[in-house]
C-alpha cells in the first residue's frame, strides 16, 4: 500500500472525499495474503443541494500484470536497441577488417593476363551471381572479391570476409549463423553470424576449400534457402546475402575425390574468377614492385628511392612462388635493410648473396668483367627450389602435413607446399625407388 492507504479505513475516506472526483490514480494495495498488487483507483462523489455527501463510488482496477507485461516488453525494447547497436559496430569494425586486410587497395597492373580478369569482374560485378575465386596463394584474390563488391549494387553494404580455414570444426555454426546466450558451454550471451552481418551485402568465404565435408551441407543449406536459425534457437531468420568465395584448391579434383560437396561446388561457382599468378603477369612485377615500395618507404619513414634497371630485371627473372605477397614482403625488407639508396634487394630475394658473404654494390646489380654474376637464372632458381623442396620432403618421409611434416619444416601451410609442387611438377616417387620421378636431392635452404 501507499501511505495514503494504510491509513485507518475512516481517514482513507475522509481522504478520498477531501479529494474530490479522480480518474485512475495509481496506487498499491496488499492482499490478504500479503502480495502488493498495483491498481488504478477512480472515484466520483455525489452531494445533495446542501452540498452533503449522498454517496461515494470508488472502482479499483488491477494492472499488475499489465505493468509487468509492459516492463517486460520496454526491457526487450532496450534488449533490442542494444544488440542493434552491437551489430552495427561489430559489422562496421568487420567492415574495416576487410579494407585494411585489403590495404585499401588496388589492383595494379596491365598485363594480358591481368586485362582478362578484369574483364570478367567488370562483368559479374553488377549480377547477383556467385562467384568462385581460384588462384594460388598470396595472388590477391581477397583484392578481387573486394572490386567485385565495390562494383557492385551492394557497394553501399557490408562486405563480411570468413576464413573458413581458422574455424575450429565445434564453432563452425555458431561462427556462421551466432547462437543464443546458453546455446551450449561458453555462450554466455547471444551472438549474430557473419551471415547476419552480411545482410543486404556480400559474405566473402575465403578458402572455403577447407570447410570439413561434414559441415559443408549447412552451408549449402543457406546458400539454397538464404535461411538459418542460431544456434540454439527455433527461429528462422531470412538473410539476403550475395556469397563471393575463394580457394587455392582444385575443387573439381577435390569433388572427384569426395572431400568436396558437388552441389556445393556448383552453387558456389556460378562464375569463376581466375586470379593470374604472378611469374605470368609479365611487367606487372615490376609496377607492384614500385607501388609497394612506395608504401612501405612511408609506412617506415624513409625517403623513396627508384628502382634501378638492374633491380628491375632482378625482379622479372625471379620466378614468384608466394606471389604478390611474396613481393611485398621482399620489397619491405629491403626497404628496411637499405642504409642508402637503391633498396637492397640484393639482401632480400630468396635468390640473393649468400650469407657470410659480401654483397654487391646497393646502387647496381651490374656485373664487373670476370666476377660471377651475383644472381641466379630462372631456370637455376626453379632448379634450386624444386630440390630444396625435394630435401624437406625426403627429410619429412614425403609426409607434407601435420607434426614433423613437409609443411611444418618449412615454416608454410601445406596447401602453399601443395601449389609449389604442382607448380615444380614434383611427385612422390614409386614405392622402392630413390627419388626417380622427384628430381634431384637438395639441402634445405634458409
Amino acid at each position: 500500500m501507499t501511505d495514503a492507504s494504510r491509513q485507518p479505513l475512516v481517514g482513507r475516506v475522509e481522504a478520498i472525499l477531501r479529494a474530490g472526483d479522480f480518474r485512475n490514480i495509481p496506487r498499491e494495495m496488499v492482499t490478504k495474503g500479503g502480495e502488493v498488487r498495483e491498481v488504478l483507483l477512480s472515484s466520483h462523489t455525489e452531494r445533495d443541494a446542501r452540498q452533503a455527501v449522498v454517496r461515494t463510488l470508488v472502482a479499483s482496477k488491477d494492472v499488475t500484470e499489465r505493468n509487468r507485461a509492459e516492463a517486460r516488453l520496454k526491457e526487450a525494447y532496450g534488449e533490442i536497441a542494444r544488440l542493434k547497436e552491437e551489430l552495427e559496430r561489430e559489422r562496421d569494425y568487420l567492415r574495416e577488417e576487410v579494407r585494411v586486410s585489403m590495404n585499401f587497395g588496388r589492383i595494379v597492373g596491365g598485363s594480358p593476363a591481368l586485362r582478362a580478369m578484369l574483364a570478367r569482374i567488370e562483368a559479374v560485378a553488377g549480377t547477383p551471381a556467385s562467384v568462385l575465386i581460384v588462384g594460388e596463394t598470396g595472388t590477391g584474390k581477397e583484392l578481387v572479391a573486394h572490386a567485385i563488391h565495390a562494383q557492385s549494387s551492394r557497394a553501399d553494404g557490408p562486405l563480411v570476409k570468413v576464413n573458413c580455414a581458422s574455424i575450429p570444426d565445434e564453432l563452425f555454426e555458431s561462427e556462421f549463423f551466432g547462437h543464443v546466450r546458453g546455446a551450449f558451454t561458453g555462450a554466455h550471451r547471444d551472438r549474430v553470424g557473419r551471415f547476419q552481418l552480411a545482410d543486404g551485402g556480400t559474405i566473402f568465404l575465403d578458402e572455403v576449400g577447407e570447410i570439413p565435408l561434414a559441415l559443408q551441407g549447412k552451408l549449402l543449406r543457406v546458400l539454397q534457402e538464404r535461411e538459418f536459425e542460431r544456434v540454439g534457437d527455433d527461429r528462422t531468420r531470412v538473410v539476403d546475402v550475395r556469397v563471393i568465395a575463394a580457394t587455392n584448391q582444385d575443387l573439381e579434383t577435390a569433388v572427384e575425390a569426395g572431400r568436396f560437396r558437388e552441389d556445393l561446388y556448383y552453387r558456389l561457382s556460378v562464375f569463376p574468377v581466375q586470379v593470374p599468378p604472378l611469374r605470368r603477369r609479365g611487367d606487372d612485377v615490376v609496377q607492384l614492385a614500385v607501388h609497394f615500395l612506395g608504401q612501405a618507404c612511408r609506412d617506415f619513414g624513409r625517403p623513396c628511392p627508384q628502382l634501378t634497371q638492374a633491380q628491375a630485371e632482378a625482379l622479372r627473372r625471379y620466378s614468384w612462388p608466394g606471389n604478390i605477397r611474396e613481393l611485398k614482403n621482399v620489397i619491405e625488407r629491403a626497404v628496411i635493410l637499405a642504409t642508402g639508396e637503391p633498396p637492397r634487394l640484393d639482401l632480400s630475394l630468396p635468390a640473393g648473396q649468400p650469407a657470410g658473404e659480401p654483397a654487391p654494390a646497393a646502387a647496381s646489380w651490374d656485373t664487373p668483367p670476370g666476377e660471377t654474376p651475383p644472381f641466379l637464372t630462372e631456370a637455376q632458381m626453379r632448379e634450386q627450389q624444386r630440390a630444396n623442396l625435394v630435401a624437406v620432403l625426403e627429410a619429412a618421409r614425403w609426409r607434407i602435413a601435420g607434426k614433423g611434416g613437409a609443411a611444418e619444416l618449412l615454416g608454410i601451410r601445406p596447401s602453399t607446399l601443395t601449389d609449389r609442387m604442382k607448380s615444380l611438377k614434383i611427385r612422390r616417387p614409386a614405392r622402392g625407388t630413390a627419388g626417380s620421378d622427384a628430381g634431384p636431392p637438395g639441402r634445405i635452404l634458409g
